[in-house]
């Protein structure tokens, strides 16, 4: 569609030719006019007499005030719409620590879709992958970002009304950084640097100032976060036992000597405050009396309250509440449950989103972020995080937000249909798991990597129909690609995905009932099936190496090549191992001679809601040590 832009333009005007592909529209003089006013008050689309007009304050109401005027135009042709922003600032955080690193094109793709949505703050999550000039070892080989690629992004942001705001560790979660041998003097365990040692303080000036330097923002995010064992490794080796409170305070006030050299606004996450001031070092049972010793002691610092575990909007409103008589204009970062597997868990992240943000707007929260966290390797691939952050930009602008409300924006923004991306929901809500899937079940991960053989989860699943399961969402999908343009590599994976569980996931209690009653015929016939699982296993790699080369940097794919390299291994071997039985080369297999039990994890829920939950690989793939 031609467009003829008039008025208050020069500021969005670079931003336009930016989005013009992706919103299907083309600037010329004979277009169509918009005549576009920058000014106080509400968003506000219309279409009257031959000519449109978006009212906005600022830049990025305009991007998202635009498609709101596109999607209307198409349906309704005379038509006047208003959105008031329930937030300052709303966006995203996305974790480029855990293997998966997005290149720049993989950034702009992300933030061309935000813009669009209405979202103006992105935060890349970099603990070590980030280049710091006088540490060669910080990020090596990890895909670390160079500062003008970081520089690039930023100006792309900053042209489309998104704020960029560097997302940094100065306590925990650096094990990766703290493996190499420069840093064995600042280390008090494997991910937490040594607090009141003079070269901790040396290498967080290096990473601050490295951190900053692309941004045009003055905010910092400092992390903080899970810094469960401080003062408990090498720390008390040193000073005995201390307070751990004062430790954790002390060092917190060392890092923003730091950041008020440069002007810095910092923010931390929350969660070690509440800790230390709880009796069982729990993040949601601290004690009130405890907590105003925080209060009256804690350094100006902007407290970031992140929590995707609960349902009730009630529980969300009492932690805020209690966060704003802390410290003045905390922030909420909920999540998309993008970490929990190799696919999205969407009901939870929708249930525990909407309940939250209706909270943050009972209790006047100034600003919210939603984390897309990769743990475990990133085997989820980032896409999938595109509805969530619909949920949150609808939120933005709505007090209420309909179902059908959503699947119309998020085609209208991104092109693709909603209903497709929620089938990526039945990965883990299978037969045996909660509705909505609340406790995170992760069967498509667990049973994608659990070995043939050995069948640590086989007892969770034994009688259930998983296998139909996939076999039915395998049907469903096969209609998806050709729905979302632009979106095939996604969906081919998640198909071949499917496919590859529904051959796998009940062939291990199958072999195991013939081995157990040696019927060898039987088992020459799973020996048989076990040869197109094979074949179906590795067209799955190279579907998913597919969307991860589509949008992240080589780095970190090496991980999922060996996990891939090693399921197809200990296929071969099975089959090895299941030939010589049946040809009597060997007249038992141990593997199958153990009894089955019920994977047992260190977190317990009943059997009737989850299958087993937030298992990582290392603990799927064998019960021995790795």
């Amino acid at each position: 569609m031609k467009l003829h832009f008039t008025g208050d333009v020069n500021e969005v005007l670079e931003g336009l030719e930016i989005l013009s592909a992706d919103l299907g529209i083309k600037i010329a003089d004979e277009g169509y006019v918009i005549e576009v006013m920058n000014r106080k008050g509400p968003l506000i689309v219309e279409n009257k007499n031959g000519k449109g007009q978006i009212f906005f304050e600022n830049k990025i109401h305009f991007f998202r005030g635009l498609g709101l005027w596109l999607q209307h135009f198409e349906e309704e042709k005379e038509f006047t719409k208003q959105e008031v922003p329930q937030f300052q600032t709303s966006g995203a955080m996305i974790d480029v620590s855990r293997n998966a690193v997005l290149t720049v094109d993989g950034i702009k793709m992300l933030l061309r879709k935000m813009a669009i949505m209405g979202l103006n703050m992105v935060m890349v999550y970099t603990e070590d992958t980030y280049e710091v000039p006088e540490l060669p070892y910080f990020g090596y080989m990890r895909g670390r970002y160079r500062e003008d690629e970081i520089r690039a992004c930023d100006d792309y942001a900053y042209t489309l009304g998104i704020e960029m705001v560097p997302c940094i560790q100065t306590l925990a979660h650096l094990k990766e950084a703290l493996k190499w041998g420069y840093a064995n003097d600042m280390k008090d365990t494997d991910d937490i640097l040594l607090a009141g040692e003079p070269k901790t303080y040396e290498f967080l000036r290096k990473l601050i100032e490295a951190a900053i330097s692309p941004y045009r923002t003055k905010r910092i995010h400092i992390g903080m976060d899970e810094a469960l064992q401080l003062g408990r490794g090498k720390y008390i080796e040193q000073n005995g036992y201390q307070n751990r409170f004062e430790i954790m305070n002390g060092h917190l006030k060392e890092v923003l000597s730091i950041t008020e050299e440069y002007e810095l606004q910092p923010m931390i996450w929350s969660d070690m405050y509440f800790r230390l001031a709880s009796v069982n070092g729990n993040y949601y049972d601290f004690d009130s009396a405890m907590l105003e010793k925080v209060k009256q002691s804690i350094p100006n610092v902007q407290m970031v309250y992140w929590d995707y575990y609960h349902a009730e909007a009630s529980f969300y409103e009492g932690m805020l509440n209690t966060h704003k008589q802390i410290a003045a204009d905390p922030i909420f970062a909920g999540g998309l449950w993008t970490w929990n597997g190799i696919s999205p868990n969407y009901s939870r992240a929708f249930r525990n989103s909407e309940a939250a943000l209706q909270a943050c707007k009972k209790t006047g929260i100034k600003e919210v972020l939603a984390t897309m966290w990769g743990d475990n390797g990133g085997e989820t691939p980032i896409q999938t995080a595109l509805p969530g952050l619909q949920l949150f930009a609808e939120h933005t602008y709505h007090q209420e937000v309909t179902r059908e409300h959503l699947e119309e924006r998020f085609y209208c923004c991104t092109g693709f249909r909603l209903d497709d991306f929620l089938l990526l929901n039945s990965f883990d809500e299978v037969p045996g798991v909660m509705k909505d899937n609340l406790y995170s079940s992760n069967p498509s991960k667990f049973l994608l990597w659990q070995d043939l053989l050995m069948g640590l989860f086989d007892e969770n699943i034994k009688g259930l129909p998983i296998a139909e399961h996939y076999r039915s969402l395998l049907e469903e999908l096969q209609r998806t690609k050709e729905h979302n343009p632009g979106m095939e590599n996604l969906f081919c994976f998640y198909e071949q995905l499917a496919k590859v569980l529904s051959l796998k996931a009940e062939w291990g209690i199958g072999i195991k009932s013939a081995y157990d009653s040696g019927d060898k015929e039987e088992a020459a016939h799973f020996l048989a099936k076990l040869e197109v699982l094979k074949a179906e296993t590795d067209r799955l790699r190279k579907a998913h190496r597919d969307v991860w080369f589509s949008i992240n940097k080589p780095f970190g794919w090496e991980v999922l090549d060996i996990r891939y390299g090693g399921l197809l291994t200990r296929m071969e071997t099975a089959q090895y191992r299941m030939q010589s039985w049946i040809d009597g080369g060997v007249t038992k297999l141990e593997e199958l001679e153990e009894s089955r039990l019920r994977y047992d994890g260190p977190e317990q829920f009943p059997d009737s809601v989850t299958l087993g939950r937030g298992e990582t690989y290392n603990r799927i793939v064998s019960a021995g040590g790795f």
